[in-house]
């Protein structure tokens, strides 16, 4: 693991656009994962607690950050590298199983979130 990170309340841990290195697991506390919509509001996307991953995305895919992630309370993270996201696959390929499960889960609820956004008229279906 690359270190561990303490934020307080109302931090910015990364924002959107923002470059990529890392990935982060909560230890202690609620992380707030949000993006601005072209309207220029914000949108809350999640709201995570202790033992999740946030960040992975950029740090896979090497793009830059798809929201801003702030810390809702005083928090604790652990940093992980793409080295050692690599490392610790090499050793245990089933070390991605937790990132898989967690993309996997915010896959299904922006899923959710498109159906119903498209049931009240806020979003068009594409042809």
């Amino acid at each position: 693991m690359t270190g561990i990170q303490y934020m307080k309340k109302g931090q910015v841990v990364f924002r959107e656009g923002s470059q990529s290195d890392f990935a982060f697991i909560i230890e202690d506390g609620q992380i707030e994962v949000s993006r601005k919509r072209l309207d220029g509001n914000v949108e809350v996307l999640d709201i995570l607690g202790k033992n999740e991953i946030f960040g992975e995305l950029g740090m896979i895919d090497g793009g830059p950050r798809s929201a801003t992630a702030t810390a809702l309370e005083n928090s604790k993270v652990t940093l992980i590298s793409r080295d050692d996201l690599n490392t610790m696959a090499q050793k245990d390929p089933k070390a991605w199983f937790p990132i898989v499960k967690a993309m996997s889960a915010r896959l299904r609820r922006s899923t959710k979130r498109e159906k119903k956004m498209i049931r009240h008229g806020s979003l068009r279906r594409s042809k």
